[in-house]
């Protein structure tokens, strides 16, 4: 990953005066309300008890707003101060992941004093959770054990080609009548809907990894109707989505060598020895041995691929991943790597969906290569230099090369009309690498940029970084902006939270429950890991 130059800034020095929102002469008025009120009924959990829910009937093809309408599940969590700032739309990323939950960790996480001012909205965007109708496409895709993901001949590259094809087929047998619907720029237009249903003349946003996209989209159809925008890890807005993924490649390897790394630092506690390329030898060789004699019966090379992504979105995961990885390599009891599957990786109820819903719009966002034998050269050149995950991002993605809808144009989301955007990002994210945040801060005209120097995290806010934290809330509670100096570089700069503390009896529940949402919703769209 790219990393800059920067001094340690104390947040509270750099802030600015407050901002408005700027016209935009090209955006069209707001039409006449077509969409009837919401009616809210309580659905909280005890984890967020204050939660409601709602459902909004909406255009399947809004440039056909009397014809056919699909449902959007939407959640909330109500403002009891006499001050009131409007909505707070909340989207974890994905694409493909629910979004309801979200509004509640939201406004539990933010200050007392400012989660009151706002509602609070969570959605899951059309096709996804409990929105209808909802994709499944081939409910057993994920189930294991699957082919090992790398090739190691032309026959399984074959093979592997034309089980994405069959997963494309699938999906357009089932939803022939959705998918041409789907995308991000479809969801933008719920998005309005659902602040026309609520009737607020404009919206603040907050959404990580896929969502930083989604609200950089909204603002590019919407900019009047955008008052204040967060986008944390942020998707590189030129990249969508081949390149991207490529790019994702190479810095999923870095970030998982860096696990390596930290696992040798700690060898009196795993014992799997103190050079890093002694240890990255031992995984691969685990790796080898998994694919001839799966652990359990259910974890074979993709599973334990799958099995130590997660670690690469929220190094939380390293105590628990590493523990497994030293009990099978040093005494061969798979125990452990099959709890770690189980509790990080293992498909679910809600797999299928946010698969289907992820491809649908990756798929129909942006043009993909249709020639197999472009992904098999550029697979084959990021493997030779990446291969913690390549191929298995490739078979995730591959259904693109044979989706049965044709792609779309993505639009040029470069913005000078909207109100100042706040980003966060950390320099070694491997999911949403640091160049696509500083390309979203030269496209996003006024934006400001706060740089976790050295974090790699996926996912900045609201996890304990005081620093960074504190120009959220600021900004949130005022509209001030970090100074900046109208560079391309970071605004503010934070420092990384350190990492993790060894453990070889680590607890597979308690690292689940200390990722945050974005990393939970990444991680349920891309089930499998890549």
């Amino acid at each position: 990953m790219q990393k800059r130059a920067g001094t340690l800034i104390a947040a509270g020095a750099l802030i600015a005066g407050a901002v408005g929102a700027a016209p935009s002469a090209a955006e069209p008025p707001a039409p006449e309300s077509r969409t009837p009120s919401l009616s809210w009924t309580a659905c909280g959990t005890a984890r967020y008890p204050k939660l409601e829910c709602a459902s909004l009937r909406v255009p399947l093809d809004h440039a056909d707003p009397d014809g056919e309408r699909i449902t959007l599940a939407l959640s909330r969590v109500r403002h009891t101060a006499r001050t009131f700032d409007g909505p707070l739309l909340v989207n974890p990323g994905g694409p493909g992941a629910s979004g309801r939950d979200l509004a509640g960790f939201v406004a539990a996480s933010l200050p007392a004093q400012l989660a009151a001012r706002y509602d609070v909205i969570g959605f899951d965007p059309r096709g996804t959770g409990a929105s209808r109708p909802a994709l499944t496409c081939r409910p057993d895709h994920f189930a294991p054990v699957r082919p090992d993901p790398v090739p190691r001949d032309a026959r399984e590259e074959r093979r592997g080609a034309a089980r994405a094809a069959a997963f494309a087929r699938a999906c357009g047998d089932a939803h022939g009548r959705l998918l041409p619907h789907m995308g991000t720029v479809a969801a933008a237009r719920d998005m309005d809907a659902i602040r026309e249903a609520l009737g607020a003349p404009r919206v603040n946003y907050f959404g990580y990894s896929y969502g930083t996209y989604l609200g950089a989209v909204y603002a590019k159809l919407y900019p009047r109707r955008v008052r204040r925008a967060v986008l944390d890890s942020v998707v590189h807005p030129g990249g969508v989505w081949y390149d991207a993924n490529l790019a994702q490649d190479h810095a999923f390897d870095a970030r998982h060598r860096a696990f390596l790394a930290w696992v040798a630092r700690h060898d009196r506690v795993y014992g799997l020895g103190g050079d890093p390329a002694r240890v990255e030898d031992r995984w691969y060789a685990m790796r080898a041995a998994l694919r001839e004699a799966p652990a359990g019966g259910r974890v074979g090379a993709a599973e334990v691929e799958d099995t130590f992504l997660p670690g690469a979105y929220h190094d939380g995961y390293w105590p628990l991943l590493a523990a497994a990885f030293s009990a099978y390599a040093k005494e061969g009891d798979g125990g452990p790597l099959v709890a770690a599957y189980e509790s990080l990786a293992a498909p679910d109820e809600s797999t299928a969906n946010a698969y289907a819903g992820y491809t649908a719009v990756e798929c129909r966002d942006a043009p993909w290569p249709r020639s197999w034998g472009v992904w098999h050269r550029d697979m084959w050149a990021a493997h030779a230099k990446a291969p913690f995950s390549t191929w298995n991002n490739a078979w995730y993605n591959a259904p693109c090369a044979f989706w049965p809808v044709p792609s779309l144009t993505p639009p040029d989301v470069a913005n000078a009309a909207v109100p100042p955007v706040l980003l966060f990002q950390a320099t070694e994210d491997a999911a949403t690498p640091y160049e696509g945040a500083l390309a979203a801060h030269r496209m996003l005209a006024g934006s400001r940029l706060v740089v976790e120097r050295g974090g790699g995290n996926h996912a900045v806010t609201l996890r304990g970084n005081a620093c960074a934290d504190r120009v959220l809330v600021r900004y949130l509670d005022t509209g001030e902006v970090p100074r900046g100096d109208g560079g391309d570089g970071p605004d503010a700069v934070c420092p990384a939270r350190p990492a993790p503390v060894p453990s070889s009896a680590a607890d597979p529940a308690l690292a689940a429950r200390e990722a945050p949402p974005a990393v939970h919703g990444a991680l349920a769209a891309r089930a499998h890991g890549g």
